[in-house]
């Protein structure tokens, strides 16, 4: 720290009000404390500071002002002063009624024979919120950096691992700046002597110049073309095609390389939507042999049966996963065998860790030759049946209840027949008394509140009950 050169002639003038008014105006805080710490008296330049303290540190130790651990700091201060060396500015930080700490530079000088010291502080919040704000955006720039380093490494992955042959190629050049494994070996070239050379060059000599018009042309356009490039005798063709795109200023083209296509029948559009609606279908399907071994499913499935891929269904039984074993599976194929469909067979899905689901199952016998194979319709109704279990119609005869033997258990069998017997009860009380509640609970023998329980159950007319 370098004083003034002649204090006693520039300063020697002042009095008490000046020094006062020379120190409030040199930081945001100024405090004037004794030897021991005690503050005897403050100023604020600063009129935030001076509403978030005002006068209330008067009489107090410096040192219970700050917060623990910017105690040995303000030691320090008070130490440097009473010797007489200059004070280095130090961080210290006071504790604030709403929370929040308030931080603040201090430097502390002797002025009196006596030991008083004046601190002088400066409000660091403005330049605390500056660097948070500066950490905060090194925290940004470095997720997404990370992100940025993710994506690369998928691209890198996806580029390496593809079977289909993929080059960047430099729209103005023509040479190539990268290239994935595929495209070398269906080039017949080492990958090292594709990269960095014109891409024409790849290409059988009698091929060159048509691809270079090709991607002039592209280049032209700027459209995706598609392109048949012949190869001399006992070589396959190949099929190329180029997109234009920009990037970091530069002009690029994506091009994919494939062997050239044999001419074929066309296939009629209709089976390929047929089969993408099949694998879109929210219902599961299954396609199985004639001893109920899945051969195909659908995303459906594999999630009904929290399975990841098809290739931990395919081989394995459906009885794996369908309802009772040695028993569903079992129903439904004698039923697929005698009479070639099921429908709406109701049974349980169980999936690989543990959960349950409600289902209903179609299935169809398809005839392939001597080895024919089934396809079974797997319909979610948990939810259904949870919202409509009282508003299912129930069997009325022997025959309906016959038909869900081997699909309801016996339990649920026998309850459902005690309540049609009880409804139909109800029903011709109720007939027999004209709907006079308290007669029909009179002839059954029931009380009227029980009455009410019952009709309210099975959704029987007006379930209000009756005034007395």
């Amino acid at each position: 720290m370098r004083h003034f050169q002649a204090p006693s002639q520039s300063l020697g003038n002042l009095n008490a009000e000046a020094v006062a008014a020379l120190i409030a105006s040199a930081g945001d805080i100024a405090l004037v404390v004794d030897h021991r710490g005690l503050i005897l008296d403050m100023a604020f330049g600063n009129d935030a500071l001076a509403r978030e303290w005002d006068d209330g540190w008067l009489g107090r130790q410096w040192q219970d002002t700050v917060t623990s651990d910017s105690r040995a700091k303000v030691d320090a201060l008070l130490r440097e002063a009473e010797s007489g060396a200059p004070s280095r500015w130090r961080h210290v930080n006071h504790a604030s009624a709403r929370g929040l700490d308030v931080p603040i530079q201090y430097t502390a000088v002797k002025v009196m024979d006596d030991g008083k010291v004046v601190a002088i502080g400066r409000d660091l919040r403005a330049t605390a919120a500056l660097q948070q704000r500066l950490v905060e955006a090194q925290q940004s720039m470095e997720r997404d950096y990370s992100r940025l380093r993710q994506m690369e490494m998928r691209y890198r992955l996806l580029f390496q691992t593809t079977p289909e042959a993929i080059l960047i190629v430099d729209a103005t050049s023509f040479k190539v700046t990268e290239a994935n494994p595929a495209a070398a070996t269906l080039l017949g070239h080492e990958l090292n002597r594709i990269v960095g050379r014109p891409l024409p060059e790849a290409f059988p000599a009698a091929a060159e110049q048509s691809i270079q018009s090709f991607l002039a042309g592209v280049r032209a356009t700027g459209r995706t073309e598609s392109t048949q490039v012949a190869a001399p005798a006992g070589m396959a063709g190949f099929s190329v095609t180029a997109s234009l795109f920009r990037q970091e200023g530069v002009s690029l083209f994506l091009v994919r390389i494939g062997a050239a296509a044999t001419e074929t029948p066309a296939a009629p559009v209709v089976r390929p939507r047929f089969v993408q609606v099949v694998e879109s279908l929210p219902d599961g399907v299954v396609i199985t042999d004639p001893e109920g071994r899945i051969l195909e499913t659908n995303a459906a499935f594999l999630d009904l049966a929290q399975l990841v891929t098809e290739e931990q269904a395919r081989g394995e039984s459906l009885e794996r996963w369908l309802g009772r074993p040695g028993v569903d599976l079992s129903v439904l194929i004698a039923n697929l065998r005698q009479h070639g469909a099921v429908r709406l067979y109701a049974t349980t899905l169980r999936g690989e860790y543990g959960d349950t689901a409600e289902i209903e199952v179609s299935a169809v016998s398809i005839g392939n030759g001597d080895r024919p194979c089934f396809g079974f319709a797997i319909r979610n109704v948990g939810r259904r049946l949870a919202a409509d279990s009282r508003k299912r119609e129930l069997p009325r005869s022997v025959e309906q209840l016959t038909e869900l033997v081997g699909r309801v258990p016996l339990k649920d069998l026998v309850r459902e027949t005690t309540d049609v017997v009880e409804r139909l009860c109800i029903e011709a009380a109720l007939e027999l008394t004209g709907d006079n509640r308290a007669s029909a609970a009179e002839i059954l023998g029931l009380s009227r509140q029980s009455l009410y329980v019952k009709l309210r159950r099975y959704g029987l007319g007006d379930i209000e009950p009756e005034s007395t």
